[in-house]
């Protein structure tokens, strides 16, 4: 068969041959398109015209398949094989590139789920085109995007995929798997993805040791105050901690301060080797006799004693106030009173610890009732 665009060609066409036949000439056409002479190519593109709005399916597929990497495709041919039965239109949207950033969001706006996922299938997705498939609201289409690492998706992107799609099982895991993760948005993910995700987000070659105990301790702590609807396994947590020689008097520290007392039971009883139950009986000792005997057994350094006991003392002093908010004005009003008793008490901190509670206090709300 003559493998050039022909009169025979145009003739069997304009006679109106079956579908058949009319599949295999849109298929040689534009095969042919890119060697064409000029006139040659513009009889192609009215003939592409006229196949775009046949009727049958598989001479529409045809013709996407030559065209879908021809750079040379007229745009409203372009617009037309996009907004074309999936079977048509998904290839050609995945790889056509005379298709533009706007067209791309129209598509998003205005067609059905599978053709938002072919646009996120694109070798390079910009910025303007991943925002709108963010707004689209098809999580498969987003898992997609996040997926690929030719998307263009800055660090305010990922934290709205995080903030609208957290939750998804099908958004998460490739966001826990996706090469040189912000730490900003690690951060924001920890609180919102499963317990199994968790751990394999923890386990990231690219994460330190210490980044990975500072992503645990912030989603224990965002629950705490409430923040976060996540639910954090305290014995599971203290365990990991402990086997990979995190869990640091700092650590335990600042977790009282902050009015974490589950993980400071946990914490201690692990280091003293003694059940839950009798670590909580000990420290809430009326004679305060238990917690310094418990202390001693966990092997903590004496300097901290004052200000655990002082944060253990302030806890049970103190109640929410059962407005907005209760439970982080009652961390900043746990980290006040600890601060302003430690000269008194004999209570003295680390630089790098007082850095933080000073950091954590400015960070909460006021110690007032929300109107």
């Amino acid at each position: 068969m003559n493998d050039k665009l022909n009169e025979e060609d145009v003739a069997r066409l304009l006679a109106n041959p079956t579908g058949e036949v009319r599949a295999e000439i849109a298929g040689k056409i534009a095969g042919d398109h890119p060697r064409l002479s000029e006139s040659e190519r513009r009889m192609a593109e009215e003939i592409f015209r006229l196949m775009v709005k046949d009727a049958e399916v598989r001479v529409r597929e045809a013709l996407a398949r030559q065209l879908k990497e021809n750079p040379m495709v007229p745009h409203d041919v372009a617009m037309a094989l996009a907004s074309d039965v999936d079977a048509v239109a998904l290839p050609f949207i995945e790889l056509s590139e005379v298709l533009t950033d706007e067209d791309l969001v129209e598509i998003i706006r205005s067609q059905d789920q599978h053709k938002q996922v072919a646009v996120a299938k694109r070798a390079h997705v910009s910025a303007s085109v991943a925002d709108a498939l963010v707004d689209s609201g098809n999580e498969n289409a987003v898992a997609t995007l996040v997926a690929n690492e030719g998307a263009d998706l800055s660090d305010t992107i990922l934290a709205r995929v995080v903030e609208t799609y957290g939750g998804s099982e099908v958004v998460g895991k490739p966001m826990v798997e996706r090469r040189n993760l912000p730490v900003t948005v690690a951060e924001r993910l920890m609180t919102r993805i499963s317990e199994n995700l968790r751990r394999q987000l923890i386990e990231r070659q690219d994460l330190t040791p210490e980044m990975a105990t500072a992503l645990l301790l912030h989603a224990r702590e965002m629950a705490v105050l409430g923040i976060a609807d996540v639910e954090t396994d305290v014995v599971k947590l203290v365990e990991h901690l402990h086997r990979n020689n995190r869990l640091t008097p700092s650590i335990i520290l600042r977790a009282v301060c902050m009015g974490d007392v589950t993980f400071f039971e946990v914490a201690l009883a692990r280091l003293a080797r003694v059940k839950l139950e009798n670590a909580r009986t000990l420290i809430h000792d009326a004679g305060k006799r238990g917690f310094q005997a418990l202390f001693d057994k966990a092997g903590l350094p004496k300097p901290v004693f004052a200000a655990m006991r002082a944060a253990v003392d302030v806890s049970a002093e103190m109640e929410y106030d059962g407005g907005p908010n209760d439970r982080e004005r009652f961390s900043r009003r746990m980290i006040e009173r600890i601060l302003t008793q430690y000269g008194d008490l004999g209570v003295e901190f680390e630089n790098d610890d007082l850095e933080y509670l000073l950091t954590k206090m400015n960070e909460l709300p006021a110690a007032v009732h929300a109107d």
